[in-house]
């Protein structure tokens, strides 16, 4: 069965600074694929070049049989792929209704029909409670929701999460790893970055590697967080001492 998204041999740089060299993954339809490495690895920017923030050097993007290098993130969205962001950053004197429908409006450009789609998307995350509190005070937990929703409202096939949980705490991680699953659940496929080695190992399918712009391992994540280079480079040996 073709992947869903094919990444080969993709590159950038950024002057003298070699963010991404060479990297080649594959992602099937309907797994959660987990992106991760250290700071500085190239874990955003690859979201960046898939999503049409960066162009690449060399190298292609495969979302089925559309060739993603050279688009637009606009055109890369209406493709099918959409993202979130590290940082949560919502229109903050918007209702999270009003955030959500900028996405849906992507698709559906009369105002009831966004308005129904982004009511369905905030159930989804578990947002149908506040669609009039404005975005500005909402909790830590709640802007990533929102987050996800303006993403889901874009009706992607691919979503891509940028440290989703970071800065929560493990109750509020746990809820976030309830989400990712409902996603799948959803027929969504996801590649997630995050740091949280305790939710990757929890919903990941599989594991790629960057170090250095370069990846290192790919695999299962019993088989990845037993690799003696990704111990090296990343989880350090208290890590495998402790699982």
């Amino acid at each position: 069965m073709p992947a869903l998204l094919r990444v080969e041999r993709l590159s950038k740089r950024f002057g003298g600074l070699r963010a991404v060299q060479d990297v080649s993954f594959e992602v099937q339809e309907g797994e959660i694929l987990a992106l991760i490495g250290p700071n500085g690895a190239g874990k955003t920017t690859t979201f960046h070049l898939i999503t049409g923030f960066h162009r690449a050097d060399s190298g292609r993007v495969l979302f089925g049989d559309s060739d993603l290098v050279g688009l637009r993130p606009s055109a890369v969205c209406l493709k099918g792929v959409c993202r979130t962001f590290q940082v949560a950053r919502p229109f903050g004197d918007m209702t999270v209704l009003e955030n959500v429908m900028t996405g849906a409006f992507s698709r559906r450009p009369r105002r009831a029909a966004a308005a129904s789609r982004a009511r369905e998307v905030l159930g989804l995350v578990g947002l149908e409670g506040k669609i009039d509190v404005l975005a500005r005070d909402l909790t830590t937990i709640d802007q990533r929701r929102l987050e996800v929703a303006r993403a889901l409202s874009t009706d992607p096939r691919l979503v891509l999460l940028d440290e989703t949980m970071a800065g929560l705490n493990q109750a509020e991680a746990d809820v976030a790893v309830a989400l990712v699953r409902r996603l799948r659940e959803e027929g969504l496929t996801v590649v997630i970055v995050e740091h949280v080695m305790r939710a990757i190992m929890a919903i990941a399918d599989r594991i790629v590697v960057l170090d250095h712009g370069q990846k290192i391992a790919e695999g299962l994540p019993r088989e990845v967080v037993d690799d003696p280079e990704v111990v090296r480079a990343y989880l350090g040996s208290s890590y495998r001492h402790a699982s």
